[in-house]
């Protein structure tokens, strides 16, 4: 996990599929468990799926509240 990485949570939305638009930081954590169980697509998307999933699962999400500000 980088700064970068965190970055791209909260400035890159869901490019496909029922949340299509959304910002990855805002994902329902029911939506990313799914991706976990069912398997996160291949690429950047993948990556930062199971970045958000892993915090969400952690109770980590907070950590983004900083980044959204900027």
């Amino acid at each position: 996990m980088n700064s970068e990485h965190l970055q791209l949570l909260v400035t890159r939305t869901m490019p496909y599929g029922k949340y299509k638009g959304r910002l990855i930081a805002d994902l329902p954590g029911q939506y990313l468990n799914w991706f976990a169980r069912e398997g996160f697509p291949p690429g950047e998307i993948g990556k930062l799926l199971a970045l958000m999933q892993e915090l969400d699962h952690n109770g980590l999400s907070s950590l983004l509240d900083p980044l959204r500000k900027r």
